[in-house]
């Protein structure tokens, strides 16, 4: 990613919380652009490159009316039906992400015998931390402040030892922002968890792209359908952003709720999501 697609995402992040507090009055591209402090032309031209549609029409994109809309054309899934139709192309995910949970010794030992690589790297979100250990991705979220985001990791695994260094686990996992997903090697997940959150994060890999679940839905999906609690703690301890798409997951009154890395963030990349999978006849 460029860096000037980081510096465009954080001007419209500013856009999209206007956009967010000013809904009800329907605020034009004009009014969002005076806001942000930008002329209308400049405005609507970073955002166009960015998001792929007008400011219009990625504010109906991220309005409630069109996540109901998602969730009211999508039956009540089973687990069976999500784990086929794996020639759709925006259920990639499942073709090619492989989770393996780290052993009952390496989480006991909280990551002693661990060396993890880590770096930032610009993304269509923001900055971003990625972290690997030699057998795949271990952590990644998204960095407004590098000391917290580091901090963030050490505190996965305090006894681990750092590098800050790029790998070639790294550049694979960094490719999932492009459009072009055919690029992409098999990504590799070294993922502390216990066995419900790997079931909850596996079925989380499952929504396609473009598409919103509920934290209902996924109990159901996951057989535990009492468990909606226990399924929004394991969705908001997700440690991969992005790639594990927690940020899929909203309230079934169409809010989309919180998010570990922001609900600016969210609402962006669900926005850009929807901008990739629906036309404009919508």
């Amino acid at each position: 990613m460029s860096k000037e697609q980081s510096i465009n995402y954080q001007r419209i992040s500013e856009a999209i919380d206007y956009i967010q507090q000013n809904f009800l009055e329907q605020p034009s591209p004009d009014e969002i652009a005076e806001k942000v402090l930008l002329n209308s032309f400049h405005f609507q031209r970073i955002f166009t490159e960015w998001a792929g549609v007008s400011p219009k029409k990625f504010l109906y994109y991220i309005s409630v009316q069109h996540a109901m809309q998602i969730l009211s054309s999508q039956a009540t899934p089973s687990y069976t039906a999500y784990a086929k139709g794996l020639s759709d192309s925006n259920r990639l995910h499942d073709l090619f992400v492989k989770i393996e949970r780290m052993t009952p010794d390496e989480l006991r030992n909280k990551g002693e015998n661990l060396t993890i690589n880590f770096s930032f790297a610009e993304s269509l979100f923001g900055e971003i931390l990625v972290s690997s250990t030699d057998k795949g991705i271990c952590y990644m979220g998204f960095s407004d402040h590098k000391q917290i985001a580091f901090s963030e990791l050490e505190k996965r695994f305090p006894k681990a030892k750092f590098k800050e260094q790029t790998d070639e686990i790294q550049q694979n996992v960094l490719k999932i922002f492009l459009q072009d997903w055919s690029k992409i090697n098999q990504i590799k997940l070294h993922l502390k968890g216990t066995d419900f959150q790997l079931k909850v994060w596996e079925a989380l890999l499952k929504i396609p792209t473009g598409k919103l679940e509920t934290y209902g839905n996924i109990a159901r999906i996951i057989q535990k359908p009492n468990a909606s609690r226990a399924v929004g703690t394991a969705i908001g301890g997700n440690p991969i952003a992005f790639l594990i798409p927690c940020h899929r997951v909203i309230q079934s009154t169409g809010i989309f709720g919180g998010y570990m890395w922001g609900t600016t963030r969210k609402t962006a990349i669900i926005g850009w999501e929807a901008s990739t999978v629906f036309t404009d006849d919508n």
